[in-house]
């Protein structure tokens, strides 16, 4: 099967193209290579274009012959959505309206979309079901929530058949150290953590500590990349038996603060991290958690790799290769 992979050359992306082509399928990769990384494509063609750009597409629905599209591609950054979120709409929701009129163009009938729990907004229970209100509290968000609209009336009127995959909190890197987090500017806590034990950051920020949870700082549900490549398999497998469309949560139901996740990323690195207290940023919830029951009744899939240690290692694993890829060296090699 022909997958094109839009934004595969960024971080969920070309792990899940890694596993696409580990189970026998051909990903191929549209990225315009802004924030993505030519380096990380090394399963299947590279297709350098917007991702709403029609006369490209049209040439990959001829070329490839695809079969299914999961679309990775989007802006998401929390607080560069609230300083432009005209970006955000132009971005994730018009040119994602242009990839779906081009679907139909080239009579390809079948999405994965990757959306996120940024739709529920802030939680009025923990754990997060599929049935919660969605209302996001930032553009990035809302520009989710406005392209899971689009494919409901896609689907409704044109036959489209979609997942839409609420992500909670993505995190950890390759196993085999193929592939990791590297984003430019970097705004993820847990490379940022890395970076601060390694010596690479001067310190962690930790944006709020008046939060109302048990530390006062705010906590997410982290879910390992792998775990999240392996979803996207699954919800082509359930939508090519016939599944009905429809949205599933990706989380493990468990939640970890901001200082748990320092405290871990001290444990695997062996190494203090040097940290700053400062004030909340604008549009983050206190407590986002999953309850990914209907992911794992209706397709099967379960997380494996998890375990907060686990992402913290093997995040830290491919940070510190890198580093010395790059002659950086590893201060506080951990075990």
């Amino acid at each position: 099967m022909n997958v094109l992979v839009t934004g595969g050359a960024g971080y969920i992306g070309s792990h899940t193209a890694k596993h696409l082509a580990t189970v026998g399928w051909r990903p191929i990769v549209l990225d315009n290579l802004k924030r993505g990384h030519i380096e990380s494509v090394k399963w299947g063609p590279l297709v350098q274009a917007e991702v709403g750009d029609q006369a490209a597409l049209k040439k990959i629905f001829d070329e490839y012959a695809i079969d299914a599209v999961l679309h990775f591609a989007a802006f998401a950054y929390v607080g560069e959505a609230m300083r432009a979120p005209d970006l955000y709409f132009r971005n994730n929701v018009v040119s994602t309206l242009n990839l779906l009129d081009a679907m139909l163009a080239g009579n390809v009938r079948t999405i994965v979309f990757s959306s996120t729990c940024a739709t529920y907004g802030d939680a009025r229970h923990i754990p997060i079901s599929e049935d919660h209100i969605q209302q996001p509290v930032n553009p990035y968000g809302e520009s989710k929530y406005m392209v899971e609209r689009l494919l409901h009336w896609y689907g409704s009127v044109y036959g489209l058949r979609w997942a839409a995959l609420r992500y909670f909190n993505a995190a950890g890197a390759d196993p085999a150290g193929e592939l990791g987090e590297n984003h430019d500017p970097e705004t993820h806590l847990i490379p940022l953590a890395i970076a601060a034990a390694a010596g690479r950051k001067q310190a962690l920020e930790i944006y709020g500590t008046d939060y109302e949870t048990p530390d006062g700082t705010a906590i997410r549900d982290y879910l390992h990349v792998l775990d999240l490549a392996e979803a996207h398999v699954a919800a082509l497998r359930y939508l090519q038996a016939g599944g009905p469309s429809t949205a599933f949560n990706l989380g493990t139901g468990r939640g970890h603060s901001v200082r748990e996740v320092v405290a871990m990323v001290e444990r695997v690195s062996g190494r203090q991290v040097p940290a700053k207290e400062v004030a909340r940023r604008c549009g983050d919830p206190p407590s986002l958690i999953a309850d990914a029951t209907k992911a794992a009744t209706v397709m099967g899939w379960v997380p494996r790799h998890s375990s907060l240690e686990n992402i913290v290692q093997t995040a830290w694993n491919w940070h510190i290769t890198e580093a010395n890829r790059s002659g950086l060296g590893t201060p506080g090699a951990g075990r």
